[in-house]
């Protein structure tokens, strides 16, 4: 009987994420509040670590998680963890985007209307026995232009909420297509235009080298005299001093901002300043939102332990519960044809194509693409997965081009992986047979049927009579018992494919010995 998941809950979440675990498959601790030190005695036994803010994964604590596996975030920023250290490590990083979508939007329209009416000035001028009419004049948002920086899932919400409010709202995001701005009934600009029209600014992307200081000393002098910005979104965005000056001159009329470039913000220089508005991040502080991250990060967690489904991970491709099944032959053939063709083909290797055919040109190809890097990456490391194999690829500056195509040739499906290398293009491809068997149909342009398995011997030689017999009197010499038994040829009388698996590694001098054998040209020892 296979052992659960073990999963630790890290950082306080709704009771309910302990149950799903519970009920999915998975043992789960839940121990929260812990030092770095603490939290790195104990992280070594766990598949599954499920954190909120509070938790720092650090590169020593992934060094000292030598079983995890994957790493849930409930909620959507993900600055307490190290992704790109935790995908050198091969462990999948997940969030919850979607939970707290609504409470955050929700929370950047209140901001508007904070800064629209000076609510908590006011609040407190009136609480103080003060009654000043006069002193707080405010501004209708009625048909005001709102300006997003960022139109993705919280930003297309406020966008929706701003129009219900009769704003006019424009949007500056790279990634926002002209047909989904119609879609949500807004205006996709550039960011100059954006600066220079808005009367309320709300920012709504992730904090990146790209959008770090986006709204700089520079971008806020551009913008609209008596402009009001908001920022729901990270800690970051802005140049707080260049705000603060900004809100002293006059020329922005209002900022509010639920997160800071530095928290716990104890103190900050914007603190004090006029028609300054501050919440100590509570953009998805919801009873709603806290449940549903919660019980999302759970799901998703278990189930990529238990099922293999990949959900909003930032570092691998996303493989949902019902694909997973039916993806998951293709995975194998795939790493299988990595690693062939990473064993077999010599030098650098500067461009790998990843090409499916028929059926399998239906399929969802990320993860077929990152199983074939596993495999073929492994002829660097030994600690590869889909998770870290991208990023390995990368970092020696290999091209991975994808190609699908849906017609149907010899076979129903075919996953076929060709690299460039010194020598020129080399291929090899595989199919699925019978329920979900993977089989290599073809080796560098010579059809041969096989299961990639175990310990394997691959011998080009010349198609000559009497071969078959001398490779297998050698491996009878020496005590290798043969398993199973593939030939393919070119032509006859031309260049062979013999492809053999043995019950056991092949020591290097019997492969001496098979190189040595009249009309040999090449010999491998494959491992899968």
């Amino acid at each position: 009987m296979s052992q659960k998941p073990k999963v630790l809950i890290a950082d306080k979440m709704d009771l309910n994420a302990e149950r799903i675990f519970t009920e999915r498959g998975c043992d789960v601790d839940v121990i929260t509040g812990q030092t770095p030190e603490e939290l790195l005695e104990i992280i070594g036994k766990y598949d599954g670590l499920a954190i909120r803010s509070s938790t720092k994964v650090t590169p020593a604590i992934l060094d000292a998680a030598t079983n995890l596996k994957v790493i849930g975030r409930a909620g959507i920023g993900v600055d307490n963890v190290d992704i790109p250290y935790a995908s050198g490590k091969g462990v999948v990083v997940m969030n919850t985007p979607f939970g707290n979508s609504i409470t955050t939007a929700e929370h950047a329209i209140a901001m508007i209307f904070a800064l629209a009416r000076q609510i908590p000035e006011a609040d407190l001028s009136t609480q103080a026995g003060k009654w000043e009419k006069n002193r707080f004049m405010g501004v209708e948002v009625t048909g005001k232009t709102l300006g997003l920086i960022g139109a993705g899932n919280i930003g297309s919400i406020v966008a929706s909420r701003a129009l219900g409010l009769k704003m006019k709202v424009i949007a500056y995001d790279p990634f926002l297509t002209e047909d989904r701005a119609v879609e949500l009934g807004i205006e996709k600009v550039d960011l100059e235009a954006l600066l220079a029209r808005a009367d309320f600014i709300s920012l709504h992307t992730p904090l990146t080298d790209q959008t770090r200081n986006i709204l700089s000393a520079e971008n806020l002098a551009k913008t609209k005299s008596g402009v009001r910005i908001v920022n729901c979104a990270r800690g970051g965005l802005i140049d707080e001093a260049a705000l603060k000056e900004g809100l002293d001159s006059g020329h922005i009329a209002g900022a509010a901002l639920d997160v800071f470039a530095v928290e716990p913000a104890k103190e900050n220089p914007l603190f004090g300043t006029p028609n300054f508005v501050c919440t100590p991040h509570l953009g998805a502080s919801t009873d709603e939102a806290q449940v549903n991250v919660a019980l999302q990060v759970a799901e998703q967690l278990a189930d990529y332990l238990v099922n293999g489904g990949v959900t909003n991970a930032l570092n691998m491709p996303s493989l949902s519960a019902e694909e997973a099944p039916k993806l998951r032959p293709y995975m194998e053939l795939a790493e299988n044809l990595g690693s062939l063709i990473g064993q077999l083909a010599h030098g650098n290797l500067p461009k790998i194509s990843i090409e499916v055919e028929g059926a399998a040109a239906q399929l969802n190809q990320k993860p077929i693409t990152a199983a074939v890097l596993a495999g073929l990456m492994r002829r660097y490391s030994d600690t590869v997965n889909m998770v870290n194999a991208p990023y390995l690829a990368r970092e020696r500056g290999m091209e991975v081009r994808e190609i699908r195509n849906e017609r149907e040739a010899v076979y129903h499906t075919l996953v076929r992986v060709t690299a460039e290398t010194s020598q020129g293009p080399r291929s090899v491809a595989g199919t699925l047979f019978g329920a979900a068997a993977p089989r290599l149909v073809e080796i560098f342009g010579v059809g041969i049927e096989a299961d990639l398995t175990g310990n394997m011997l691959y011998i080009v030689n010349e198609d000559a009579p009497g071969f078959i017999g001398r490779i297998g009197s050698l491996l009878g010499e020496n005590a290798i018992n043969i398993g199973t038994f593939h030939l393919g040829r070119r032509d006859a009388g031309g260049e062979a494919v013999l492809l053999l698996s043995v019950d056991q590694l092949i020591p290097q001098d019997v492969i001496e010995q098979a190189a040595k054998l009249e009309g040999v040209k090449t010999v491998n020892a494959l491992v899968f």
